[in-house]
């Protein structure tokens, strides 16, 4: 499938976010970060002088999805949040493959330290992070270090001091080696490191900030330029904590209502950090309010889900929901857990709400646009082959096999707002030459069909056909046979090269192939519903293909249950023994008639 990237770049927010490049068969290839979504995508598709894993990267795009986040920092987290969990296997090979760094404080000396980490997590004591870089673990250790006078030496170091260090002499310490500071008082200076690390830091923002003042009205002017520039980076670093932090465990949706649909985005906090997200596009009727559809899709979502679904302490929302009590009482009931459902909220979680509205609006603007573009590809397909009206409905099919073995066709089936997944078959091909591609065509044509009709159900107004002439007159015969009126048939078979963009196409009864441009947007749909059912047939050729490897070839055998089989299996020593063996072996298996190895014999050996 070629991936429109003009189409989905004019509907890219320019917000900071993380961006995910996923393949044609869907799995992840790549999860970055933006300071400015819009233009970062969008340098990937416009200059070719990347480097060999970038053109290797954009070269298998089929599709990209978008996180929305308030800050370029929230963005840099989220995306190593989503690189440890997704190991998506372009930033393997662009990244090294050491742990993230985190901040660790020691817990089993009266004088903790707090310092640098990274590896495994066994020595006693708390550790904050993940960080996105150790630069950014060492910037917070400074800036702490500056700010609570709390060490950061090793153990044999500290035991070992019969003076103050340089870290002292230049106010970076307060010396607990050699006792200047009491254990308590030291602790204090502890606890609001942690306090600093997991995002509480408004009440020594506060505290700076009158010192700042007090020094200025004091006259100390580099005093005070000393404690604004520790109030200054504060405050950036504090930028992080709603996403490094320890507190809040939440789901957070946000809401977009539009005359064109609707998406609700679950936005997921554990751990104070933000994990990912998830769009839903509930089906509605016609336009709604954000509270009816709170009102119903939230207890759908949770009471319709099962037991497994993890579900956090808080459920925040855009607006309150007027049944909110009930639905914490049956939430406790089935998940025996408390959880809160919440609106109206403050401070980090109005953060959080934030973030969910921005992506649900975003994610709602791009499936509107792609909807419209879509059609749009449909006018330009009636344009391009001169087609009487705009197709409504298209159906596609695909024929994969492995030398002949376990056929499966795919029929996937487009309409004006895309692919419709809920309509896509396949059929399990029998009954024909191993490697007749033209036969099994003709039969999957003809199953399809004929059911249609007899069930009237929806006749496409064009059927694709992966292939040439060849495919081609299988359809038409089809076609001509159970006698559908006033369907298009379409081949697309691959040029001379091979390559995308020069594909052949034969219309109905055309003898010569028509091409229509690269850049063609109505060729761009065909090859994308040609490249889904290809996708779809392999799908399922290599399900039948496994299901078959894993199927003993003495099973149907009539006669033979699973403690006759069993008893082939440990008499001969396994499958492929049982395989070799003669007629009068298999007789000699216990609870085995010469008659019932003349029939296994004739069943292994056809």
């Amino acid at each position: 499938m070629t991936f429109d990237s003009q189409s989905y770049l004019s509907t890219l927010t320019s917000h900071p976010g993380v961006y995910n490049m996923y393949s044609q068969d869907d799995k992840i290839l790549y999860v970055g970060k933006a300071k400015n979504l819009k233009k970062r995508v969008s340098s990937y598709f416009a200059s070719k002088d990347h480097s060999a894993k970038t053109r290797a990267l954009v070269g298998r795009i089929a599709r990209i999805e978008t996180t929305v986040t308030s800050s370029e920092t929230e963005a840099l987290l989220l995306e190593q949040t989503q690189i440890k969990k997704l190991r998506p296997p372009f930033n393997i090979l662009m990244r090294d493959d050491k742990s993230y760094p985190y901040i660790f404080v020691s817990s089993h000396h009266e004088y903790p330290r707090l310092v640098f980490h990274r590896g495994g997590q066994k020595a006693k004591g708390r550790y904050f992070g993940p960080y996105p870089s150790s630069g950014a673990v060492r910037e917070s250790l400074d800036l702490l270090q500056r700010v609570f006078k709390v060490r950061q030496c090793d153990e044999s170091f500290f035991s070992n001091r019969t003076r103050p260090c340089l870290q002292a002499q230049i106010d970076r310490c307060s010396a607990p080696c050699v006792g200047a500071i009491s254990p308590d008082a030291y602790q204090r200076q502890v606890d609001l490191a942690i306090k600093f690390l997991q995002g509480k830091s408004t009440e020594i923002l506060e505290e700076l900030v009158q010192k700042m003042e007090t020094a200025s009205e004091a006259l100390h002017f580099e005093g005070a330029a000393v404690l604004r520039d520790q109030v200054i980076a504060l405050r950036h670093v504090n930028e992080q904590q709603f996403v490094t932090g320890e507190q809040g465990e939440a789901d957070v949706f946000g809401v977009q209502c539009s005359p064109g649909g609707v998406c609700v985005h679950r936005l997921m906090v554990r751990g104070g950090r933000v994990i990912g997200g998830k769009n839903y596009f509930p089906k509605v009727q016609c336009e709604v309010l954000v509270e009816e559809v709170l009102e119903e899709f939230i207890p759908q979502f949770y009471l319709s889900c099962s037991g497994n679904l993890d579900v956090p302490k808080e459920i925040i929302l855009p607006d309150a929901l007027e049944d909110a009590e009930a639905l914490q009482s049956v939430l406790f009931d089935k998940f025996d857990k408390k959880v809160q459902v919440l609106a109206n909220v403050r401070t980090q979680r109005a953060g959080w709400l934030k973030i969910a509205q921005v992506n649900a609006e975003q994610s709602l603007q791009s499936l509107l646009s792609s909807k419209e573009n879509s059609y749009q590809r449909f006018v330009a397909l009636q344009e391009a082959l001169s087609l009487d009206d705009i197709p409504q409905r298209m159906e596609c099919f695909d024929i994969s096999h492995t030398l002949g073995e376990e056929t499966v066709a795919s029929c996937v089936v487009f309409d004006q707002n895309g692919p419709l997944r809920s309509e896509y078959r396949r059929f399990n091909i029998e009954g024909i030459t191993p490697g007749d591609d033209y036969a099994a065509m003709e039969q999957v044509l003809t199953r399809r069909y004929s059911k249609v009709l007899a069930n009237n159900g929806v006749l496409p107004d064009m059927i694709v056909i992966d292939g040439g002439k060849g495919q081609m007159t299988q359809a038409l015969r089809v076609r001509e046979e159970l006698q559908i009126s006033g369907v298009t048939l379409l081949g697309v078979a691959k040029g001379p090269t091979r390559k995308a963009g020069l594909e052949q196409l034969f219309l109905n009864h055309d003898k010569v192939p028509t091409q229509i441009a690269p850049d063609s947007s109505a060729l761009h749909l065909i090859q994308h519903i040609r490249d889904e059912s290809h996708r779809f047939a392999i799908a399922g050729h290599r399900s039948r293909r496994d299901k078959k490897c894993k199927t003993s070839p003495l099973e149907g055998i009539l006669g033979v249950g699973p403690k006759k089989r069993r008893d082939l299996i440990n008499h001969f020593g396994g499958r492929q023994e049982v395989m070799r063996a003669s007629e009068a072996e298999i007789s000699k298996t216990p609870g085995i008639s010469a008659k019932l190895a003349e029939v296994i014999y004739d069943a292994l050996h056809g």
